[in-house]
């Protein structure tokens, strides 16, 4: 199966179609905006690399690396950020994430000794959670965060995807 998953760098105008175009079709919630035209932006920046996954033909997901988390401890330790893992459902189970990440944890070993993500809290991340654990990633020992601001002990939050722990890998 590893064979039929290609990598593609986010690298022009065209891509960016692509992209939001195949989001669009597949998830409800995406709203075409500027979002993806930002990222080809930053992709020639190089702050950030952003990867489109194929399986055959198809775009099956994409992902992001940032150079620069807006996470203020991986900010204080030169951590980058894998960041916005998206697999279109009827492409999962097919090694594509595990496939992103060892790109991702290869081009990031180059320059820097430790990679991070952020994970939501809720149910709809559990298989984020465990495959995060398996690929070795552990927490940070930071807290919950919630829009990147650690979680004060008693302080209501909403449960929302922007409610986070962090974990880090070492490379």
């Amino acid at each position: 199966m590893k064979e039929m998953i290609t990598l593609k760098r986010l690298s022009e105008p065209s891509d960016v179609a692509i992209l939001n175009e195949a989001f669009s079709h597949h998830f409800d919630w995406f709203r075409q905006g500027d979002y993806y035209d930002r990222c080809l932006k930053e992709n020639e920046e190089g702050t950030r690399i952003t990867l489109m996954a194929y399986y055959g033909d198809a775009l099956a997901g994409c992902c992001h690396l940032l150079r620069r988390s807006k996470y203020p401890y991986f900010q204080e330790h030169n951590i980058p950020e894998i960041n916005d893992l998206n697999v279109f459902p009827e492409y999962r189970r097919n090694h594509i994430a595990s496939q992103i990440f060892d790109e991702f944890e290869s081009i990031a070993s180059k320059t820097y000794s430790h990679i991070g993500l952020g994970v939501g809290l809720y149910e709809d991340y559990g298989n984020a959670q465990k495959m995060y654990t398996k690929r070795g990633y552990v927490l940070d020992g930071q807290g919950m965060t919630y829009k990147n601001i650690k979680v004060t002990p008693g302080e209501p939050v909403m449960v929302d995807d922007d409610l986070v722990v962090y974990l880090i890998k070492e490379l």
